[in-house]
């Protein structure tokens, strides 16, 4: 089942896509509900509660699409160098304030977050912030929806806790990562988490082993698949709710693969008018475009 967050008409709505992925079915939730997107349905279904009933459906082609968890109650989750090619080009672009030595593959998974509010849809123009970095850059990544919650999750029942996946991109002000030594900053800024674009149950794809790409401006950067993690998703669970009660509805960006900007001789960062598209097998795509609001005409 793919689960979406939409406007339609001025109003919020959360729905199911058909099986052809021309209609959205609305589930019949109250204003203030709809608002939090896909959230309640989580909670639904861990609950054990039925779905709401479905109203008449209405052409994809006319809503828009929002993310598919607009506001997170709570930081998305995000795992840094998590694929060994990636992990080698950070390592060794100056910009990675957590290696030892060039080329330093991680012991133990790398955690960082992104607040809430850098969250914005999956085709939502992003603003580039000129005023606080120079450096923007783009980072594809898989991200888990978790179903039922946990604390001290044990790996081997951690896939039990997924309620399905969807698509992030973990844009990121390295300029900014490296001044404070630290990522949270530098990911966290208004705009820097497309999400999109719905949620697919994990019933219906198998995020463990999917083919995730990106593209700049029509030029594919960035081409792996998931079954490339280096910590793969049942050890990220475990990890992140080891003497942390993770929640229905939590998120956890799996990481990026080789590819991105910052990687590249000279690093080639995002600048007004660049469109980023990021696509995962069964799950569909996003695509932002980079606006400076102080770019002249």
């Amino acid at each position: 089942m793919k689960i979406a967050a939409y406007r339609y008409q001025g109003h919020p709505g959360v729905g199911r896509v058909s099986a052809d992925g021309q209609r959205i079915e609305p589930f019949q939730l109250d204003a203030a509900q709809a608002a939090l997107g896909a959230l309640p349905l989580v909670e639904a279904q861990v609950a054990g509660r039925a779905l709401p009933a479905t109203g008449q459906p209405i052409p994809l082609q006319q809503v828009q699409l929002a993310a598919p968890i607009p506001r997170p109650r709570r930081n998305v989750f995000c795992v840094g160098k998590n694929y060994h090619a990636h992990a080698k080009e950070f390592a060794g672009s100056g910009f990675d304030s957590s290696a030892k030595s060039g080329g330093d593959i991680p012991a133990a998974p790398i955690i960082f977050s992104k607040v809430p509010e850098s969250v914005i849809g999956p085709s939502d123009p992003l603003l580039i912030p000129a005023e606080v970095s120079t450096a923007i850059d783009y980072e594809a990544e898989l991200t888990v929806v978790i179903g039922r919650g946990g604390k001290n999750i044990a790996r081997a029942e951690a896939m039990q806790h997924v309620f399905g996946y969807t698509i992030i991109n973990d844009v990121t002000a390295r300029d900014v990562q490296m001044r404070h030594a630290q990522w949270d900053l530098g990911k966290s800024f208004d705009g820097f988490c497309p999400m999109g674009p719905w949620i697919v149950t994990a019933d219906a794809l198998d995020g463990t082993d999917t083919a995730m790409r990106c593209w700049v401006n029509g030029e594919l950067r960035q081409d792996t698949r998931t079954s490339l993690l280096i910590f793969d998703i049942p050890t990220l669970i475990e990890t992140c709710s080891r003497g942390i009660t993770l929640h229905p509805g939590d998120l956890i960006a799996t990481g990026t693969c080789a590819g991105v900007g910052m990687g590249m001789k000279p690093p080639r960062w995002l600048g007004h008018g660049d469109v980023v598209r990021i696509e995962i097998d069964g799950l569909g795509r996003i695509e932002n475009r980079f606006v400076d609001p102080q770019a002249r005409p």
